[in-house]
């Protein structure tokens, strides 16, 4: 048994699919094949059903697959072990961040980051909170940033900052001539929202609980550039973190931000990471680059 027939295992596992799982392992089909079928040998079991339109996992395949994540995730850590004991700041970092973060933030701390680990080679990974999570729990990611609360007692964290929100509204509604918002301007308004699955939707909807506004049940927007686009259009209302409309991002015509008076619905993003993790020392450092941000970038 060998490691690479593992990692083909446990692609093959996620994607159920042997062109894809070959495509994501970089190699032939027939090489991904060929190696399964070598495992399954070796093992005298059947891990997975073949059939020409679906490839399922056996149930013993299944209760392998999750075994084998473990074993990749301890081999992950050797490595990173090996990896602290020279330069932890020369290598990969896989870092996971949530959509309605990641292309607001990046840009004003990527050059930081570049300046202080010239050495360091970021791969991010741009998904939901779920999957993030999930990615982590499974060693596929060695970090992340993500908006409190996480619940999941195998993390440790560094707290960054806390995130205002803003209201978005098109550009002749009424509350656009108010100086500032209070929860109560809502009261009875809807609220454009995210679909299942993001957490500003989980937020955004823990301010209408404490306003009394509602979601518009007939739109949910699959990401925060169809929110902005659907205020301009004069669809309804929203609320936006406030890094989303900020410099370098561009403004759009016909919205207008608003700020909330104090004290103001905002998020906490926070770095976590398994609590396992050789990196543990040096992940606090980096938090440092995300931390530090210029102090006008998180002011309304």
């Amino acid at each position: 048994m060998n490691l690479r027939a593992l990692q083909y295992f446990v692609k093959l596992s996620d994607f159920k699919h042997f062109s894809k799982a070959a495509e994501a392992c970089f190699v032939s089909q027939p090489t991904l094949s060929t190696q399964i079928k070598k495992l399954e040998d070796e093992l005298g079991v059947q891990l997975v059903e073949r059939s020409p339109r679906k490839i399922m996992l056996t149930p013993v395949g299944e209760e392998i697959a999750e075994r084998a994540r473990l074993i990749l995730s301890d081999v992950d850590q050797i490595r990173a072990v090996a990896r602290r004991a020279g330069d932890p700041a020369d290598g990969n970092l896989r870092l996971g961040l949530f959509p309605t973060l990641a292309p607001y933030l990046l840009p004003h701390v990527i050059p930081t980051i570049r300046e202080q680990y010239p050495n360091l080679r970021l791969q991010l990974a741009e998904e939901k909170t779920e999957d993030i999570l999930k990615m982590l729990q499974q060693g596929e990611l060695d970090a992340a940033l993500l908006a409190l609360p996480i619940n999941d007692d195998g993390l440790d964290m560094e707290i960054l900052f806390d995130e205002p929100f803003v209201l978005a509204v098109p550009g002749e509604h009424p509350l656009g001539v108010k100086d500032q918002i209070t929860l109560d301007d809502l009261d009875g308004n809807e609220l454009l929202l995210l679909d299942e699955g993001h957490c500003l939707r989980e937020h955004a909807l823990e301010v209408c609980a404490l306003a009394g506004a509602h979601e518009r049940v007939d739109f949910h927007a699959t990401s925060m550039e169809t929110l902005r686009q659907m205020v301009a259009a004069n669809v309804g209302i929203t609320l936006m973190p406030l890094l989303s409309v900020k410099p370098p991002i561009a403004q759009t015509g016909n919205l207008i931000t608003k700020k909330f008076a104090r004290p103001a619905p905002s998020r906490t993003i926070a770095m976590v990471w398994r609590n396992s993790s050789a990196l543990s020392d040096f992940l606090r450092e980096l938090a440092d680059c995300f931390r530090n941000l210029p102090p006008s970038l998180l002011k309304q």
